[in-house]
């Protein structure tokens, strides 16, 4: 008699390998105790009026000002719930220190920028007033757009057991990209809060998400990252 119901013949290609548990849901990928979100670049020198990359630059702030509150919000909803903040914020090292004639030349062509900001220890390095870091925060320096890239980033976030990165801030088509990307090539989860990133051109920011949204990342709004977390925490 045959057999109605035949077990599936084995993909010898696949030997005996076992398939690796996926997260498919928002909910799954920010609970409290894998997700941990990354504040990236939020400091005087690309935000504040008087910081290099407005005065000198020449930059337009007001879409970055304008998330300013949605990251307040996604911060206080995070420690709330007991997940890590991460200030991830760039550097640059004194008497070219941390520079690279690759780095230096691509800094000098760079849209809206100066090439000595953030300067190691200076105002223009700190974090905006409005979201000043708590003593319990970790605060990553990082050299180049990606907060990977020469950091100790990966082994902060594997000592906390996290397995989900939350992108917030500026650039979206620079710095959150490269930051998420990489996260992506380390095998974190990405969650991109649309509207806690911005960029001095907001069409290059919108291109950045779609990308995202269809190559490495779950993108939405930060409330719906906020509530779950809300939700966690009255079901405790």
């Amino acid at each position: 008699m045959t057999d109605p119901n035949p077990a599936p013949t084995p993909d010898p290609t696949l030997g005996n390998r076992r398939r690796p548990t996926v997260l498919g849901t928002l909910p799954e990928k920010v609970r409290p105790d894998r997700a941990a979100l990354l504040i990236i670049d939020m400091s005087n020198d690309f935000l504040h009026p008087a910081g290099k990359t407005i005065v000198r630059g020449g930059r337009d702030a007001s879409a970055a000002r304008a998330v300013v509150p949605v990251q307040r919000q996604l911060i206080d909803g995070a420690h709330t719930a007991g997940v890590p903040v991460i200030y991830v914020s760039h550097t640059t090292l004194p008497d070219h220190a941390s520079d690279s004639g690759p780095w230096l030349d691509a800094r000098s062509r760079a849209s809206f920028s100066v090439v000595d900001i953030c300067v190691d220890g200076s105002w223009g390095q700190q974090v905006i007033d409005e979201l000043t870091p708590t003593e319990d925060d970790i605060l990553v320096k990082k050299y180049r757009y990606s907060g990977f890239a020469g950091t100790n980033l990966d082994l902060v976030l594997r000592s906390l057991a996290r397995s989900t990165v939350i992108c917030a801030g500026v650039s979206t088509n620079a710095c959150v990209e490269a930051t998420a990307r990489e996260a992506f090539s380390h095998d974190y989860y990405v969650v991109i809060p649309e509207d806690a990133c911005a960029s001095w051109d907001m069409e290059l920011h919108q291109a950045t998400l779609d990308t995202a949204r269809h190559r490495y990342a779950t993108v939405g709004p930060a409330a719906d990252i906020i509530e779950i977390w809300s939700s966690t925490e009255e079901r405790r």
